[in-house]
């Protein structure tokens, strides 16, 4: 076989393996609530019992993140007025969940980053948040836990408790922004405040942006 043969299907292989991809990633945004849905400005209640139906909630939430490419996923955007949420702050991370978090604590020094949110698709908008955080709440099996924080998984850790708490990052940006991320949002199209130009959908992971 000549080396021209194998790259071409190295290649077709390649674009297998994205359409696979893109259609996993709709697939799974399909389950995600979308603006404009009033569960997204609803606070969510503690969660009260743990067992197999919790674990297997967990584990759902785990594959749409994964899927749709996200890296958190708070219960409130499935439609799930419960405190849970799952997050993996980077490819190397294990997908973690945290059940009643609460917040301990913040620290003085700040930081902004572009945010995106599965829940706003194609938009995105500068936050500031504390650089470091403390966390603390139950895992899966109930059992306490303590998460210190810093960098892109505290900003994550931020993003999804205010998911639970009904902020969204419309309720965090600079007003110029929000007023542009909201018109794109009414007319189905892009805004980055880094660029003008269209954002394109498989780069929500990047970062130092936060699509969760």
């Amino acid at each position: 076989m000549s080396d021209e043969v194998k790259m071409e299907e190295r290649e077709a292989e390649e674009r297998r393996l994205e359409v696979e991809m893109l259609e996993r990633r709709e697939a799974a945004l399909a389950h995600v609530v979308q603006f404009g849905d009033p569960v997204l400005k609803s606070k969510a209640s503690p969660v009260t019992s743990f067992g197999p139906e919790l674990r297997s909630e967990v584990e759902r939430m785990f594959a749409i993140m994964r899927d749709g490419l996200g890296i958190g996923l708070a219960a409130t955007q499935l439609g799930a007025l419960r405190r849970l949420l799952v997050f993996q702050a980077g490819p190397e991370s294990e997908p973690t969940a945290l059940i009643n978090p609460e917040v301990e604590y913040l620290s003085d020094e700040l930081a902004v980053a572009e945010e995106g949110c599965l829940s706003l698709p194609r938009v995105t908008m500068d936050v500031e948040r504390p650089l470091y955080a403390r966390f603390s709440g139950r895992d899966v099996e109930g059992a306490p836990i303590v998460l210190e924080a810093a960098g892109l998984e505290a900003r994550v850790l931020q993003h999804e408790i205010d998911h639970l708490d009904g902020v969204l990052i419309l309720d965090r940006t600079p007003r110029e922004q929000r007023k542009a991320a909201l018109r794109a949002l009414r007319e189905g199209g892009s805004y980055s405040p880094s660029s003008e130009e269209e954002i394109d959908e498989e780069g929500e992971l990047r970062e130092p942006r936060t699509d969760a």
